[in-house]
């Protein structure tokens, strides 16, 4: 059992590595350009104070070391992904920022820790702050569902990898085996909820791959389609929508319409002779 538990704990350490990771090309692309764009800080801000709560949680429960160990790792990249943000952010997106870690990942943390001072009992107090974790975790993990709603409503995947909702998903398995293997309701419960919901990404990814927005290119003319970027209120990637541009619809092997290409001649009737005449009007009262 005990080997289970170090197999399940370690295989989870290596998955959320990756997860801790996804975010590093948004970062560099705000070091790049010196700007955060439409990027929000408020995700890696909650990935920070989950992280926080569970190396919490760890400690209050005991032989946690592989629990330990990776939400360790979460708190030092989330705060560098912050600090990141708060460097290059604009002044309203960096007062909000600073506010919201003052007063959700001291204040409110700090204040959970007091209460937790509280309870006399040592089982109960893990088992409250386990079950305050729960609560949270299940909250995070529901945040994507926005991101699905846009999925379907838009019929693209580009605002959702598949990469980072595979991980999600192999992630929530190594924590659910973890779990199981200690009879820890607590960590089984939100990694059942990560299971479902990243399962329900990679459907809904399989499904809409395809089906999203087609950009003919004209073959002839070199330039591209215009494109009008907007920055979503909430998530991590802005999201790039092409501006339609009337085409004719293509027939005949994909030629467009001649007749709604160029102005055609006259018809005439098959065998007549179309017969063009240089020079001047004989009937016009103007001198040759």
């Amino acid at each position: 059992m005990d080997f289970l538990i170090f197999i399940f704990g370690i295989l989870g350490n290596i998955v959320s590595l990756f997860v801790f990771f996804a975010p590093v090309p948004t970062f560099y692309r705000i070091y790049k350009e010196k700007s955060t764009e439409g990027f929000q800080s408020i995700p890696y801000l909650v990935a920070l104070f989950s992280s926080m709560l569970w190396l919490y949680y760890a400690f209050l429960k005991g032989h946690s070391f592989l629990l330990i160990t990776i939400n360790s790792f979460g708190c030092v990249i989330e705060m560098v992904y912050i600090a990141i943000y708060i460097a290059y952010a604009l002044r309203a997106a960096r007062s909000s920022t600073i506010k919201l870690f003052a007063l959700m990942n001291v204040g409110l943390f700090s204040l959970l820790i007091l209460i937790m001072h509280f309870i006399p009992n040592d089982d109960a107090r893990t088992t409250v702050f386990g079950w305050i974790c729960t609560t949270i975790s299940v909250s995070v993990f529901a945040a994507p569902l926005g991101i699905v709603a846009r999925v379907v409503r838009t019929k693209s995947v580009e605002f959702m990898p598949f990469s980072l909702s595979f991980f999600l998903t192999l992630s929530a398995v190594m924590w659910f085996g973890y779990g199981f293997f200690q009879k820890d309701w607590c960590i089984m419960i939100p990694n059942i909820v990560g299971f479902v919901l990243g399962l329900s990404q990679m459907v809904l990814y399989g499904y809409y791959r395809n089906k999203g927005v087609i950009i003919i290119k004209d073959e002839i003319m070199d330039e591209k389609l215009p494109q009008h970027v907007v920055h979503p209120p909430s998530g991590r990637a802005s999201v790039v929508h092409p501006v339609t541009v009337g085409i004719p619809p293509p027939i005949n092997g994909g030629e467009a319409r001649a007749d709604e290409q160029q102005p055609q001649p006259s018809q005439l009737p098959e065998g007549a002779v179309e017969v063009v005449v240089s020079g001047n009007d004989p009937g016009s009262d103007q001198p040759s």
